[in-house]
C-alpha cells in the first residue's frame, strides 16, 4: 500500500537537462526540511535530451507526456500525483522550490486555489522582458479580473498550488500555455475558494531560450478569455450596437437630423439598422456559446441564462419572429401601394426608405428570432446516449 501523501510537487518538462536536477533537489529538500510528506512528479513532454534519467536518478516520478503541450504536461502529471495538495512549478529555476510553506499553508486552511504573486514577491533583474511585465501581465490580468472577478492579481504566475479534489472539479481542457488561464478562470467560475501569495521569480537558469513565444502566446491567453466570456465577447456588444442603432434609428425616422452642420438622413437610417440586425445576431451568439458550453461542460451552467431560457420556448419564439416579419410584410405592402399611387413611377428614396427600412428591418429580425429559436432547441436536445437500452421495470 503506498502511504498517504499530503504535497506532490510536479514540474513540466522538455529538455531541461540543465535545470530540473536543481529543481528536483530544491523540491525534495523543502519537503525534508519542512516534515510535509510528499513525492515528486515530472510530466515529460518527450524530451530528448536526458531530462527522464536526471529526474529519476533525483528521485522523482516521470510520467511520460505523447502529447505535445505545457498543459498537457502539467495536466498529465496532475492526474498522476498522489497527493492530497499539489503545487506546479516550472523546471527551468526560474522558482524557488525551497520556499513553497506559504502555498501549504493556505491549502491546509482549506483555500481550493493559492496563486503566486511574483509583483508583490520580487522580479530578480532580467527574470521577465519587459514586454511582459509592463504589458502583457497587467494587460491580460486587468481583463482577466474584468471579465471573470478573479481576485488573483498575477494571472499568469507559473508556481500555484491546488487541492487534488479541486483539480478534478476544474476538468481543464487545454494542452497549450491557456492552461495557466483555464485553471484561474474555472477556478473563478465554479466558486472555488482562491487566494494568494507573494512569490519571486529568479532569471532562469538555462542558456538556450525559453519556450515562451510573448506575443504569439499572449495572444492566445487573450483569445482563450474571449472564448470562455460569451457576455463580454458577445453579449455586450451586442447590446450596445442594439440600443445604439435603435436610438440613433428612432430619432431618424420622423425626418432628416442636423448635427454640427451635417445632415443625417436615410443613409444613417439604414446604417442604424444594421447595427441593430448585427447586435442581435451578437446576443443570439452569447445563448448559443452558453448553451452548448454548458452542455459540454466548458463553462458552468450559469442560473440566471438557465432561467432565462426556460420560458425562452421554441413555440414563444415562432409567435414572435412570425409577428415581427407579419409586420415588415405589411409596411412592404404600405410602401409598394405608396408606389402604386405614384404610377409605378420615380419615388423619392428619403421618403420611401423611412418605410422600406423599417419594414425590412422586422422582417430580417422575424426570422433570426425565428431560426434562433429552432436552433436553441437543437442545442437544448436531450439526447439518449447510443447503445444504453433503458432498465427494465
Amino acid at each position: 500500500m503506498t502511504p498517504e501523501l499530503e504535497l506532490t510537487i510536479v514540474m513540466p518538462c522538455l529538455n531541461e537537462a540543465e535545470t530540473l536536477a536543481t529543481c528536483i533537489r530544491k523540491a525534495k529538500r523543502y519537503l525534508e526540511v519542512s516534515g510535509v510528506a510528499g513525492e515528486v512528479v515530472v510530466g515529460d513532454n518527450g524530451s530528448t535530451d536526458g531530462s527522464q534519467e536526471i529526474a529519476v536518478r533525483e528521485g522523482a516520478r516521470v510520467v511520460e507526456v505523447a502529447l505535445r503541450g505545457y498543459g498537457a504536461a502539467l495536466h498529465a502529471a496532475s492526474l498522476a500525483a498522489r497527493g492530497r495538495y499539489i503545487i506546479m512549478g516550472d523546471s527551468d529555476d526560474s522558482y524557488d522550490f525551497l520556499r513553497l510553506q506559504p502555498f501549504v499553508d493556505r491549502l491546509r486552511e482549506g483555500f481550493d486555489l493559492v496563486m503566486g504573486n511574483r509583483f508583490s514577491g520580487g522580479i530578480s533583474a532580467g527574470a521577465m522582458p519587459w514586454k511582459n511585465r509592463y504589458l502583457g501581465n497587467p494587460v491580460l490580468t486587468g481583463v482577466g479580473r474584468l471579465f471573470f472577478r478573479c481576485p488573483a492579481r498575477d494571472f499568469h504566475c507559473g508556481l500555484r498550488g491546488f487541492s487534488a479534489e479541486a483539480f478534478r472539479r476544474m476538468d481543464l481542457r487545454t494542452t497549450g500555455m491557456e492552461f495557466a488561464s483555464e485553471m484561474v478562470i474555472k477556478s473563478t467560475l465554479l466558486g472555488l475558494k482562491i487566494t494568494e501569495v507573494p512569490t519571486t521569480l529568479g532569471k532562469d537558469g538555462r542558456s538556450r531560450p525559453p519556450h515562451l513565444r510573448p506575443w504569439r502566446d499572449g495572444w492566445r491567453h487573450l483569445r482563450f478569455m474571449l472564448l470562455y466570456s460569451p457576455d463580454w465577447l458577445f453579449l455586450y456588444p451586442g447590446l450596445l450596437l442594439l440600443t445604439v442603432g435603435a436610438l440613433v434609428g428612432g430619432w431618424l425616422l420622423p425626418g432628416p437630423r442636423h448635427v454640427l452642420g451635417v445632415e443625417l438622413d436615410v443613409h444613417t437610417l439604414l446604417y442604424a439598422a444594421l447595427a441593430v440586425i448585427v447586435g442581435f445576431q451578437a446576443v443570439a451568439f452569447a445563448s448559443f456559446t452558453k448553451v452548448f458550453a454548458a452542455a459540454e461542460g466548458l463553462l458552468p451552467d450559469g442560473g440566471r441564462h438557465r432561467r432565462l431560457l426556460d420560458h425562452v420556448t421554441l413555440e414563444a419564439g415562432l409567435v414572435v419572429g412570425l409577428l415581427l416579419m407579419a409586420l415588415g410584410l405589411v409596411g412592404s405592402l404600405g410602401e409598394v401601394l405608396r408606389w402604386g399611387r405614384e404610377d409605378f413611377g420615380p419615388l423619392d428614396v428619403r421618403v420611401t426608405l423611412r418605410g422600406v427600412i423599417p419594414a425590412v428591418l422586422a422582417l430580417t429580425i422575424g426570422l433570426q428570432v425565428a431560426l434562433s429559436s429552432f436552433f436553441l432547441s437543437i442545442l437544448q436536445l436531450k439526447v439518449r446516449r447510443v447503445g444504453v437500452v433503458p432498465e427494465a421495470r
